[in-house]
Parts: C-alpha cells; structure tokens; sequence
C-alpha cells in the first residue's frame, strides 16, 4: 500500500480529530480508528485520544 501524502496525512489528522470529539460510544471511538489509522496511524490517533490537538501533534513533528 502506498503511503499517503503529507498533506492527506494533516487532513485526515483534523478530521480525526473533530471525529474524535464527536465520538459518544466506545463503537464511535472504534469506527472512527478504523477509518484513520491507516492514513493518521495508531500514534498520532492515541495522542488525539489523550486530549492532544492535531496543531501540538504537528508542532512535534516539526521538531523532527
């Protein structure tokens, strides 16, 4: 499979993340994993997860 584009990477992450938000049920939580984690990965959606925001998940990549 071939690896996304950065820039899908930054918009899947946003979307991601307001779907996170949105997210009422732990089945929610779940759909939205599946639908993500191949463009956003497990990283970056367990940060989401934890209360981070796409623009603190960003800033750090930057560092790198």
């Amino acid at each position: 499979m071939p690896t996304p584009d950065p820039e899908e990477q930054v918009e899947a992450l946003h979307t991601a993340e307001k779907e996170l938000k949105d997210a009422k049920t732990a089945d929610d939580v779940r759909a939205v994993w599946r639908k993500h984690y191949l463009t956003v990965g497990h990283r970056k959606l367990g940060r989401l997860l934890i209360g981070r925001t796409a623009e603190q998940i960003l800033a750090g990549r930057q560092k790198d």
